[in-house]
C-alpha cells in the first residue's frame, strides 16, 4: 500500500464500497454525534467524510485535534444509509469507517478559519494566504487560472502561433507607466528595468522573420493599485506579421471566445465576429472607452430642445458652441424618489445634482423642474427623440462633453444598476477601434500621445505631414468584455520615417527618439514586414470567469492594495553590505 493514500479525497464513489483504502488530507470539519466523531477530509481533489467510532485506534486523538491538522486514515469504504446521503458531494454516496489514523501534522489555532468562509480583513487574509488559499472559492478560482491558461495555449498553438520567451531584465523605457529598476552590480551606477510589457522585444521577433508569435508574459508596473490592477501581471502577449487589423481579430476572437464559452458554466458569450465601436462614438453613447453593453442605456445628445428654451441654465450653457446637453435614458424609472435618489447620488459623487424629467399618467410634458421651465412641447420632442414612455425618466448632463463624460458614464452605471436593467448573467464583448493618435494635455498645452506611440497612423506619414494631429486616428484597439478592458493592441508603426515623424508631433527630435528607441529603429531600417497584436491580461480574464471583481482573488500570491507582500515582508530593508556591493546609498524622504 502507498505510504499516504491510494486513492485521493475526491475519488470514492458508491463502487468502490467494501475497499480497504487509505487517505491523508486535512481535517476540513469535525461533528461529535452521539459517541461518533464524523471528519471531512480535504486534499486538493474534494472531501470524504470519515467516521470514528470510539473504539478506533487514535480516537481519543482525533478528538482533540483542531481543524487543518494533516492525518492519514486506513479504513473501510461504506455506502451510506440513503437519510444521510450528499447528493451536492461528489463522495456524497459513501464514508470511510476507520480502522487507524496518524497525525501526520498538527494544526495550531488558526488566525482565520478555512471552512465556511467567513469574509476576514484583507491584511490577515495576505499574511496567512497559505490558510486563505485553503478555503474552497479561492482554491477553486487558483485551479481555474490554470486551466484556463493551459486552454488558451492550446488555443494559440491550434492557430499556429508558437510561445517564445523573452527578457525579464531590460532596458528602462521612457514611455508608459513607472519603471521597476534594478540595479547592476557589474556596471555601477546603471540599472535594468523589468518589462512592463515585452512590447520591443516582439516587435523584434517580427522583424527577425518570426510570424506568430505568443507567450504567457509576466509584466511589471510601478502604478498605484485598484481592485483590477497590481504591480505584477500576467498577458496573453501576441504578435503577428504581415497582417491587417481585420487578420488580428479573425485570430483572437475564436480564441477569446473559446476560452470564456468552455468556462462560462452555460452564461452566454458574444458570437464573432465582435461588435465594433469607433472610440468617439462610444465616449458619446456610453462615457466610457470600456462600455458594459449588458447595459442597454445609450446616451444621447439633445441639446436641440434645450437651445433657447425655458430652463435657462442649460440654455446659457449652450451659449458656448463646445457646451451640449446629453440625456441617459431610464425606462421604469418614472418616479419623484428614484429621481431625487440619483440626484442625491451625484452630490455625493461631488456633483452639483443630475437634472431629470420623468413622465406619469394624466400629467402632459412631464414632471420636474425642468419640464416645467422647458414647457410641454419641447419635453415631449426629448421623450420622443430617446423612445420612451409613461413611467420612465431622463437624466441630464450638461456643459463641456471633456469635461462631463465620465460623469455621464458613471450616472448610466448607475442608472441601469440601479433599475436592474443589467443582465449579470452573460458575458458581452466588444472592440473599440480608431483611437485617436494624438491629444491635446491639458497641463501644457501641447501635443501627446492618447495611447501607444508605436501605433501606425491612419493615412501613415500622409496624415502626419497633412493634417491637424488631433483629427488622426490610429489603428489601435481594445477588447472590452462586460466594462473591464481585457486588452490594447495595435497595428504597429514599422517604418522608421513614420516613428520619427510622430514623435516630432509630441516635441521628441530624432536623438531623442534615437536615444530612447534606437534599437527598434535601426531594426526597422533593415527591413521590417507589417505587423501588430494585442496583449489580453490574463488577470481579469479570470476575474470575469470566477465571478470575481478583484484579481487578487485569482492570484496566488498578490500584494495588498500598497504595494506590499505581507506574507513575504517584500518590500523590505536590505543590509548595508548588499548595498554597497550595487554602489548604491539610500536617501529616504525628509520627515517634515
Amino acid at each position: 500500500m502507498h505510504a499516504y493514500r491510494t486513492h485521493t479525497c475526491g475519488a470514492l464513489r458508491a463502487g468502490d464500497t467494501g475497499q480497504s483504502v487509505r487517505l491523508s488530507g486535512w481535517i476540513n470539519r469535525k461533528r461529535d454525534h452521539g459517541g461518533l466523531v464524523f471528519v471531512d477530509l480535504r486534499d486538493h481533489y474534494g472531501l470524504t467524510q470519515l467516521v470514528f467510532a470510539p473504539e478506533t485506534p487514535g480516537f481519543a486523538t482525533i478528538e482533540r485535534l483542531r481543524a487543518e491538522s494533516v492525518i492519514r486514515v486506513d479504513g473501510e469504504v461504506v455506502a451510506r444509509t440513503p437519510e444521510t446521503v450528499n447528493p451536492n458531494l461528489g463522495t456524497g454516496e459513501v464514508e470511510v469507517r476507520v480502522r487507524a489514523v496518524e497525525v501526520l501534522s498538527e494544526a495550531a489555532e488558526l488566525p482565520l478559519p478555512v471552512f465556511g468562509e467567513p469574509d476576514y480583513p484583507e491584511e490577515i487574509r495576505l499574511k496567512h494566504r497559505y490558510l486563505d488559499l485553503r478555503r474552497e472559492t479561492l482554491h477553486r478560482n487558483i485551479v481555474l487560472r490554470s486551466k484556463v491558461i493551459h486552454s488558451i495555449r492550446n488555443r494559440m498553438i491550434g492557430q499556429g502561433f508558437l510561445e517564445y520567451q523573452t527578457p525579464i531584465l531590460t532596458a528602462s523605457s521612457p514611455e508608459g507607466a513607472r519603471d521597476f529598476l534594478v540595479p547592476s552590480r557589474m556596471h555601477p551606477g546603471t540599472f535594468y528595468a523589468l518589462p512592463q510589457a515585452p512590447q520591443q522585444f516582439k516587435q523584434l521577433l517580427m522583424v527577425s522573420g518570426f510570424d506568430r508569435y505568443f507567450q504567457i508574459a509576466p509584466c511589471f508596473r510601478d502604478e498605484d493599485l485598484r481592485a483590477d490592477r497590481s504591480l505584477e501581471f500576467y498577458q496573453l502577449d501576441v504578435e503577428m506579421s504581415f497582417v491587417t487589423q481585420e487578420d488580428v481579430f479573425a485570430a483572437i476572437e475564436p480564441v477569446m471566445h473559446g476560452v470564456f464559452e468552455e468556462f462560462a458554466e452555460g452564461k452566454p458569450v458574444t458570437p464573432y465576429p465582435f461588435p465594433r465601436i469607433p472610440y468617439r462614438e462610444a465616449m458619446q453613447k456610453y462615457g466610457s472607452d470600456k462600455p458594459d453593453l449588458r447595459n442597454p442605456l445609450v446616451m444621447q445628445d439633445v441639446s436641440e430642445p434645450f437651445r433657447g428654451g425655458g430652463f435657462g441654465v442649460f440654455a446659457r450653457m449652450l451659449e458656448t458652441p463646445k457646451n451640449a446637453i446629453w440625456a441617459i435614458p431610464a425606462p421604469g424609472g418614472g418616479s419623484r424618489a428614484f429621481c431625487d435618489r440619483m440626484n442625491s447620488w451625484a452630490q455625493s459623487e461631488g456633483q452639483p445634482g443630475l437634472g431629470y424629467i420623468f413622465w406619469r399618467e394624466g400629467e402632459e410634458g412631464g414632471a420636474g423642474p425642468i419640464a416645467k421651465n422647458l414647457g410641454p412641447e419641447r419635453t415631449e420632442a426629448i421623450r420622443e427623440q430617446l423612445g420612451l414612455k409613461v413611467g420612465d425618466a431622463a437624466f441630464f448632463v450638461g456643459g463641456d462633453p471633456k469635461v462631463f463624460t465620465k460623469f455621464a458614464g458613471q450616472a448610466r452605471t448607475r442608472v441601469g444598476t440601479e433599475l436592474g436593467l443589467v443582465d449579470e448573467n452573460r458575458f458581452e464583448f466588444v472592440w473599440i477601434v480608431d483611437f485617436p493618435m494624438f491629444e491635446l494635455n491639458e497641463e501644457t498645452g501641447l501635443v501627446d500621445f492618447s495611447h501607444n506611440p508605436f501605433s501606425m497612423p491612419q493615412g501613415e506619414l500622409e496624415a502626419l505631414n497633412t493634417r491637424d494631429p488631433l483629427d488622426i486616428l490610429a489603428y489601435q484597439y481594445d477588447i472590452v468584455c462586460n466594462g473591464y478592458e481585457l486588452c490594447s493592441g495595435a497595428i504597429r508603426n514599422h517604418r522608421a520615417d513614420v516613428m520619427l515623424r510622430a514623435f516630432e508631433i509630441v516635441g521628441m527630435g530624432a536623438e531623442d527618439v534615437e536615444s530612447a528607441f534606437g534599437g527598434m529603429l535601426n531594426a526597422f531600417r533593415y527591413g521590417a514586414p507589417p505587423h501588430g497584436g494585442l496583449a489580453p491580461g490574463i488577470d481579469r480574464i479570470v476575474m470575469l470567469l470566477a465571478g470575481q471583481t478583484a484579481i487578487r482573488e485569482v492570484i496566488a500570491f498578490p500584494m495588498n492594495q500598497q504595494g506590499q507582500d505581507l506574507l513575504m515582508s517584500a518590500p523590505s530593508p536590505v543590509e548595508d553590505k548588499q548595498l554597497k556591493e550595487l554602489h548604491i546609498r539610500t536617501a529616504p524622504p525628509i520627515k517634515v
